[in-house]
């Protein structure tokens, strides 16, 4: 088995049975909507935070199947961090979708296998989703406020 062959199952793995995935949060702070209308991908990211971590995070939605392996290996790799190094992990992901080498390819865990999506542009922003929809759940945390919707329109 090749190395493209082991990210692509484990991209299937994400998609077939996702990890925290569900439609609600107990005691969540934040719940961001975000959503693709060019592609159809939609994402409802739900975060709890408790001493400045991630406490909880969990996303529902539909769309392709990078865009929700994405999201599942995403959960897994915040869960637990501080939320500054939650972000800094969302734009390490973000530049290695643009072409970038990963910063801390360790920390991304499963989300590095995503890194061959930066071949396809159509296909980048699918990639981004749940990472862009963690980003905007913390900077709403962190506005104070409890709600965000973002669409991508180009």
């Amino acid at each position: 088995m090749s190395l493209e062959d082991l990210y692509q199952e484990i991209i299937l793995d994400h998609y077939r049975a996702p990890k925290n995935r569900a439609p609600s949060l107990e005691d969540e702070d934040v719940h961001v909507h975000h959503s693709n209308p060019l592609c159809g991908d939609e994402m409802d990211l739900r975060l709890r935070v408790a001493d400045g971590k991630v406490d909880g995070l969990v996303f529902d939605g539909e769309g392709c199947s990078i865009s929700q392996a994405s999201a599942s290996a995403m959960t897994q790799a915040v869960k637990g961090r501080e939320l500054k190094d939650a972000l800094d992990l969302a734009e390490d992901f973000r530049l290695m979708m643009h072409g970038d080498e990963p910063g801390r390819p360790d920390d991304l865990q499963d989300g590095i296998v995503f890194q061959g999506v930066a071949k396809f542009p159509v296909r980048v922003k699918c990639a981004l989703l749940g990472w862009m929809a963690v980003r905007d759940a913390i900077e709403t945390y962190e506005r104070g406020a409890t709600e965000s919707a973002v669409t991508y329109d180009d």
